[in-house]
């Protein structure tokens, strides 16, 4: 019998990549989309409305998902954005849903899966974390701050789904050729302001990030760590894809944090 797998934020980027890859690996995905009058689909790649900042949406995926397959097997928490503001400029609200979409939505969906995971006695979590839940940068300090969020509640929730045979993961991603500079991120107005403060920083740090993004790798071998980690019981805790994790995500743990800040400042230019 096919394994079911949820992934949130799947209608663009590296979400919707995965989800193809892998129902065409012959797994039933639920490719999980914020429009509301979603069709669901007849072939393996299905969808279904889910928005993780509302949690009936969530309970009704979930809910809907358990009728017709009658388990959850795999859950990949993808769905997420990055907020582009210095701390000093971001709003309540820019913050708050910096969080409510990367962290809160990533507890509240794992929240509703889990009890059938954990009955089954099976089950695989997977959050899509980032290189930048392991180091800063500037005007991603919200951001950064979301995904050691997620990086903290991996660690965390891996011990306490132990007795239940439910594996949990993160994958450690760099930057993707993928549309998240159009999607993926919301820029704060006094942040990208011609008179702000914080002006030279953003011309020149801004274009870097755009340009790595825009003209990034194919975010295949995110679909592959996914994969990877659903069909090996001895995968990483953590695994990092992508140019930059694979360089960053070791030098934090080997250099020292002055060594390491240094490191960032020299590449980046900062």
């Amino acid at each position: 019998m096919s394994k079911v797998v949820l992934i949130t934020g799947a209608t663009s980027g590296m979400g919707e990549l995965s989800a193809k890859f892998l129902a065409d690996s012959g797994y039933i995905v639920y490719a999980g989309s914020r429009d509301e009058n979603v069709k669901s689909g007849d072939s393996n790649l299905k969808h279904v409305y889910i928005d993780v900042t509302k949690t009936a949406t969530i309970k009704s995926a979930v809910d809907t998902i358990i009728k017709k397959e009658g388990k959850i097997d795999v859950l990949v928490n993808n769905a997420g954005y990055g907020l582009l503001a210095t701390l000093e400029d971001g709003t309540d609200d820019e913050i708050f849903n910096q969080f409510d979409v990367n962290v809160f939505g990533l507890i509240k969906t794992t929240r509703e899966v889990l009890p059938h995971m954990r009955e089954a006695k099976s089950g695989v979590i997977i959050n899509l974390s980032s290189f930048l839940g392991k180091m800063g940068l500037p005007l991603l300090s919200c951001y950064n701050a979301s995904k050691y969020a997620v990086e903290g509640i991996t660690d965390s929730l891996r011990f306490e789904t132990l007795p239940f045979n439910v594996r949990v993961h993160s994958i450690e991603s760099g930057l993707f050729g993928t549309n998240f500079v159009k999607k993926g991120l919301v820029a704060n107005a006094k942040t990208t302001s011609e008179d702000s403060p914080y002006k030279e920083l953003v011309s020149h740090f801004v274009p870097i990030v755009a340009k790595a993004i825009n003209e990034g790798p194919n975010p295949q071998p995110i679909a592959d760590a996914i994969k990877h980690i659903i069909e090996n019981e001895d995968a990483d805790i953590a695994i990092a894809v992508g140019a930059e994790a694979k360089a960053f995500v070791p030098l934090r743990k080997e250099l020292s944090d002055k060594d390491f800040e240094k490191k960032i400042k020299d590449t980046f230019g900062i």
